[in-house]
């Protein structure tokens, strides 16, 4: 009872985080500043960073409840109050959290006082990138010593914000799309440019997940342990968790290149209708898909990986 906990307070700190830091930094770099659109485009920026920073904040809790959980080794010693003041101030662990519940509480605050604007999208895209930067804290990717350690440290750091960036940006090009239903021409256009600004980005994110990807899997595998990794369940859950990558990668290949110059051309047409709807079929498979690799990797922390064996 006490694992799937874990892995679901590890799944809604993921899925919170993700968002918190790309969306806002998606925002910066994707949205109108001004002219037609603008206002309508920014009108749900704050809903969602606000979404964000409590999915955050109530993972946090949830991590702190399993954690102090299995320290004591029993679901009901969770609530007790000394046992989680010593997880939150006396662990590695507890200090990330913390850190990342800060982090979470301070963007709520700011998206509460700040109109949304380019001030609002900087201040929670930094708030966001330590608290997605603080998983790197414990867990697997802290384990090294010495040079090589921090290497790893920084590759695991470079992946998570590299993930934030492309399902950060997801989640916000999907509420854009949702939105844009019956929108006026001048906010389907906004989306639009929204998407080709985006595709140059993406090119960058899947790189970086590439190559820290691979940096990580060297330090957590071995090369003692490459033929063995198939046949632990860690193994296992990372090649499920490579299969949904690729598929990830394939709806992004269909939304650059057939389903974005497609909407380009329907909007010359003035009847974008049909375009959309098989862009938001696209995104919305694309932002399953994202989920279900948070899953994965939520998983995959409460497993031994084959170095360690």
């Amino acid at each position: 009872m006490i694992e799937p906990l874990v892995v679901l307070a590890r799944f809604v700190q993921y899925a919170g985080t993700a968002m918190l830091f790309g969306a806002p930094l998606f925002y910066l770099y994707g949205l109108p500043a001004d002219g037609p659109g603008a206002a309508r485009t920014n009108a749900g920026t704050r809903g969602l960073i606000v979404f964000a920073g409590l999915l955050t904040a109530i993972g946090c809790g949830l991590a702190l409840l399993a954690q102090t959980a299995m320290m004591t080794g029993a679901l009901a010693d969770a609530l007790d109050a000394q046992a989680l003041v010593m997880v939150a101030t006396g662990t590695q662990f507890g200090t990330s959290v913390v850190t990342r519940a800060s982090a979470s509480l301070a963007a709520l605050a700011v998206a509460v006082i700040l109109r949304p604007s380019t001030n609002l999208w900087r201040a929670s895209a930094a708030l966001g990138a330590v608290a997605l930067a603080s998983f790197a804290w414990s867990g697997h990717g802290a384990d090294g010593e010495g040079a090589a350690g921090l290497f790893k440290l920084a590759a695991d750091i470079l992946h998570l914000l590299a993930a934030g960036v492309w399902l950060g940006a997801l989640a916000a090009l999907l509420l854009l799309a949702l939105g844009a239903r019956r929108a006026p021409t001048a906010v389907v256009q906004a989306l639009h440019r929204a998407l080709e600004g985006f595709s140059g980005v993406g090119s960058l994110v899947v790189a970086a997940l590439v190559l820290t990807g691979l940096i990580s899997s060297w330090f957590l595998v071995g090369p003692t342990h490459i033929l063995e990794m198939a046949s632990t369940t860690w193994g296992a859950v990372l090649l499920a968790k490579l299969s949904v990558f690729v598929l990830m990668l394939s709806l992004a290949a269909l939304n650059r290149f057939v389903l974005t110059p497609r909407l380009q051309r329907a909007i010359a047409s003035l009847d974008p209708a049909s375009a959309l709807a098989a862009l938001r079929k696209s995104l919305l498979l694309e932002a399953a898909a994202g989920l279900s690799v948070l899953i994965l990797v939520s998983w995959l922390g409460t497993l031994a990986p084959p170095a360690s064996l």
